[in-house]
């Protein structure tokens, strides 16, 4: 389950795995071929854009502005990071 501020965020299975993947190690980068490889599996064959389209649906339901974010950050030409608290 996602909290902020003790209110529960509905997320789909994916969001919340992408969510996982990031807070398990929070400030590395992950490239999306890490993310896909850890979310969809290594064996995942597509288009590896589909991890930013999870990105912005993940930021919209916490909440997060790209220009000034609280939670996900876009490391340019590498990937994406969550900030540590």
């Amino acid at each position: 389950q996602v909290f902020i501020d003790d209110q529960p965020i509905r997320l789909t299975r994916t969001e919340f795995d992408v969510l996982a993947a990031l807070s398990a190690r929070p400030g590395m980068v992950f490239s999306r071929r890490q993310l896909i490889e850890t979310v969809w599996d290594e064996g995942w064959v597509g288009n590896e854009h589909l991890v930013d389209v999870h990105i912005g649906h993940l930021r919209r339901k916490l909440g997060d502005d790209p220009a000034a974010p609280r939670y996900v950050v876009t490391v340019r030409g590498v990937g994406y990071r969550l900030v540590e608290r």
